[in-house]
């Protein structure tokens, strides 16, 4: 199994920037999806920021303020955030489709999430 490792949320002023990591737990055969998502305290879980084989895609809250980029050989992706909003404050989860191995299928995995909150 692996899991994804994600770091870098904690509390900001609005207008300040934060990044987030998210890193596979072991070495990976092949990614074919990752993005970032986010779950504010009631409301359902919404896509932020995705990249597929090196194209990105933003949901049209965060475009221009967002970036999402990733590491191939350290099978990680980030998410830089700038001109944090108040309505930025969510849980953000990291999302990949991946194999393991050559001869395991496509698989999804979920990290366990890191709060980011805005906030003066």
């Amino acid at each position: 199994q692996v899991q994804l490792l994600e770091s870098g949320g904690g509390l900001v002023q609005p207008g300040g920037s934060l990044t987030l990591s998210c890193a596979a737990s072991r070495m990976i055969f092949s990614i074919n999806h990752m993005g970032w998502y986010r779950q504010a305290p009631g409301k359902e879980r919404e896509m932020v920021a995705q990249i597929t084989s090196g194209l990105t895609n933003y949901a049209d809250s965060v475009k221009g303020r967002f970036t999402i980029s990733r590491d191939n050989a350290e099978n990680t992706v980030y998410l830089q955030m700038n001109s944090l909003k108040p309505e930025d404050t969510a849980v953000y989860y990291c999302h990949a489709i991946l194999k393991i191995g050559p001869a395991t299928p496509w698989s999804s995995y979920w990290g366990q999430g890191t709060q980011v909150t805005v906030s003066s």
